[in-house]
Formats: C-alpha cells, structure tokens, sequence
C-alpha cells in the first residue's frame, strides 16, 4: 500500500436509496484523499459492515425505510475508533440532540451545498465537530440542567434525559396512539416518531412500546386511563 493510499479517509455510505449512494460515492470519491469502502441500506447490512471495514467515517442518514438511523448509532461494534457524521433531511432539533448525545460528531442537512458535506467530512476525520452553534448551545445547556435535577435515583436520572417532546410521545403511546395518529397530533412526520421512540427506549432502557407504557404508568409519566 503506498503512501497516498494509506491517507484516504475510509467511508461507508448508510442510507436507503440506491442513488443516493450511487450519487454520493461519485461525489467523495471525486474529492481527493476520500474512498468509499462500503455501501448499506438497513441496519442489518450495516453493522457487518462496519465491524468489517472499521472506516474512518460513516455517513449515515437518519431515516431507512422504516428504521431509524439512531439504531445503528447505539448499536455500534465495540471499540469503534470511527466517527459518525449524520446526513438527514429531518429538520428537528431534538432529534439533533439526540444524534450528539450517542456520540454523533456531526450533522450535515442534505440542502447544503455537496462542498459543504466533503468539508464536514475532513474536518470530523481530523477530530473536529460539524454542528450548528444554536445546537451545540442547546446541547450543552441540556447536560447542564440534567446534572442540576438528577437526584441520585438510577430511574429519574434517566426520566430526566428525556426531552419534552418525548414527553409528549410518551403520553401520546400510553393513550395507545399509533405512529400515524403521534403524528397528526404533534404536526411532525411518521419518521420523526419513529425517531423519538427509538431515542425513548434507548434513554429508558426498555425494548417495546408495552415495555414504555408500563414504565409511564409506573413512574408517573403518563396516567393509566379510569
């Protein structure tokens, strides 16, 4: 392997859409010193490939058809020295959070220019973050107010992880409420939903949505109907 080869950064492309991906890998491999090592549509074809190829950066969208991009990110194999740097069209900023809380480096929406995303690309390889400064801000302001109300309770540590418009998942899913209906009610996308829960069992430690409505009734988070 020569010099030159050894220096590439090592990408592998996660999202649903065939070309998408086809448009991107032209795009990166295009831009000097960038290879695409792999491509996945699902999570089931992208944590194999990850643990094989270990790339330098995973560009992973947040939605994939029907899953949730944040799976993958909670789910990453064991000393894993890459970083991740989200592609989404979801415009959300709770969701953003989220990202940066399981250990996202950075996110990049898909209207900004393609220079922007090689840009982002090298700067997180280098070790640097690719956030926007309001996000960053928030984040920062959220850990500091969840250290001030944890009380020492394993169970209201993680209650108080949660964000309000978790909050109001929640109580939408105790009142038995499907994605669709979460949805209209909160005037955001099936897929913002999906996102939210996966980020609510993932803070709670529970794996199902009866799992999440016991947990709401048990500690007051939602109210058992009469």
């Amino acid at each position: 392997m020569s010099k030159t080869e050894t220096k590439l950064i090592r990408i592998i492309l996660v999202d649903d859409h065939k070309v998408v991906r086809g448009g991107l890998r032209m795009l990166l491999e295009s831009s000097p010193g960038l290879k695409v090592v792999g491509e996945a549509g699902s999570r089931a074809e992208a944590l194999p490939l990850i643990e094989r190829e270990r790339p330098d950066i995973i560009l992973l969208d947040m939605d994939l058809r029907g899953e949730s991009g944040l799976d993958i990110l909670q789910n990453l194999p064991k000393n894993f020295e890459g970083h991740v740097l989200i592609l989404t069209g979801v415009v959300d900023p709770e969701i953003h959070r989220t990202c940066v809380r399981l250990g996202a480096r950075g996110l990049v929406q898909k209207d900004l220019a393609p220079e922007v995303l090689v840009k982002a690309i090298k700067k997180v390889h280098e070790g640097e973050i690719w956030f926007d400064r309001n996000m960053m801000s928030s984040v920062l302001s959220d850990v500091l107010s969840q250290k001030e109300r944890n009380d020492g309770d394993p169970e209201r540590q993680k209650i108080n992880t949660l964000t309000a418009r978790e909050h109001q998942v929640i109580a939408l899913v105790s009142e038995g409420l499907k994605n669709k209906q979460i949805a209209e009610r909160l005037f955001i996308s099936d897929t913002t939903v999906r996102h939210h829960l996966t980020s609510i069992f993932s803070k709670l430690d529970i794996s199902d949505r009866l799992e999440l409505v016991i947990y709401s009734y048990r500690h007051e988070l939602a109210k058992p109907p009469k």
